[in-house]
């Protein structure tokens, strides 16, 4: 059998692929599909695990982007549109926000995406981030960095209305 199972603690490592998929392709059912799918191939091969080559969620976050791909490959758009859930305070407001930052995200390269996605919908450490795709953490910040960088110049107003000082901005600033 294998030493170590690297599904022992399942319901933290389901949250974890969940997020990381919704972040990728919307939540409902095509992240659902892809954390499901992440997990079958999981338990097909969790004899190939080897601790000594990062934690089990880095294990899993690589059968999980493999499962967000296929999926992608799958549907011919190639980001979800925005959920069907309400939400609390300004709808208008946060749909248009959620909107913006989505067609900001959809523009970047997929590279950006991906970091972005590993760093914030998976919760993942640089160090942890690094190991999943072959480089150094540090190489790692200061691409996202970068790719952070690029997302907030997407998302400033092009007629420079926020520097000009208006009292009542038309959007609320996002933080990034």
């Amino acid at each position: 059998m294998f030493r170590v199972d690297p599904l022992a603690n399942p319901e933290a490592l389901i949250r974890r692929v969940y997020a990381y998929a919704a972040y990728r392709l919307g939540d409902g059912p095509d992240a659902e599909d892809a954390t499901s799918d992440a997990f079958e191939r999981a338990l097909r091969y969790r004899r190939s695990y080897d601790p000594s080559k990062g934690e089990p969620v880095g294990w899993l976050l690589g059968i999980a982007r493999r499962c967000v791909d296929d999926c992608f490959a799958r549907r011919a758009q190639t980001f979800a549109a925005a959920p069907d859930t309400a939400a609390p305070g300004n709808l208008e407001q946060d749909t248009a926000q959620r909107l913006e930052v989505g067609a900001a995200l959809a523009d970047l390269d997929e590279r950006d995406r991906e970091l972005i996605a590993l760093r914030y919908g998976a919760d993942l450490t640089a160090k942890q981030i690094g190991r999943i795709l072959g480089l150094k953490a540090n190489a790692v910040e200061v691409a996202l960095h970068r790719a952070l960088a690029r997302l907030r110049t997407a998302l400033e107003p092009e007629d420079g209305s926020a520097q000009s000082g208006d009292p009542e901005p038309t959007t609320k600033p996002v933080r990034i």
